[in-house]
């Protein structure tokens, strides 16, 4: 009993190894994204993919077909969005990295632009898991897209120095 217990933790534990190392870059990559930290300096993306990770190992005996790339990021996006929206703990005070064209956003922008156009995930699925109407999805991801493309104009400033007198 106890040899086929210690087989079956060696078989959990190669499956997982292997499924961490297929899947960690670019979970971590998609965390570094909704946190909007640098990639070389992403504290709080890298907890992020540890708690996801930490998450899909304590059930990994549940999963029963299902996959394990959809769980991890499905743990990442709420636990982003339980730190993010509730501004109060770990991810929600510190300020994105100021250089990320992310950093613009509202962290729901944010998480909601990652799912679906990052990770591809569809628009009913992302207002499934965010218990959010579809409609709603739709448009936030849309005013988010034009932000990112049509970012708001720095006043050019005056010629010479001369303050410009309003008219």
């Amino acid at each position: 009993m106890r040899q086929r217990q210690a087989f079956q933790g060696a078989r959990r534990a190669r499956e997982f190894e292997a499924f961490v190392a297929g899947a960690a870059g670019r979970l971590l990559h998609a965390a570094t994204l909704l946190t909007a930290e640098a990639p070389d300096d992403n504290p709080r993306a890298r907890r992020l993919l540890t708690l996801a990770l930490a998450h899909t190992y304590a059930c990994w005996d549940r999963l029963r077909g299902e996959d394990p790339y959809d769980r991890a990021r499905q743990y990442l996006a709420t636990r982003f969005a339980r730190g993010a929206w509730h501004q109060y703990g770990g991810l929600g005070r510190a300020r994105p990295h100021p250089g990320s064209p992310l950093a613009r956003l509202a962290p729901q922008e944010r998480l909601i632009l990652v799912l679906r156009l990052y990770e591809g995930v569809g628009e009913e699925q992302t207002a499934a898991l965010l218990g959010l109407p579809a409609e709603r999805v739709r448009a936030i991801c849309e005013r988010a897209t034009a932000a990112l493309l049509h970012p708001p104009r720095k006043q050019a400033p005056a010629v010479g120095g001369a303050k410009v007198a309003p008219s």
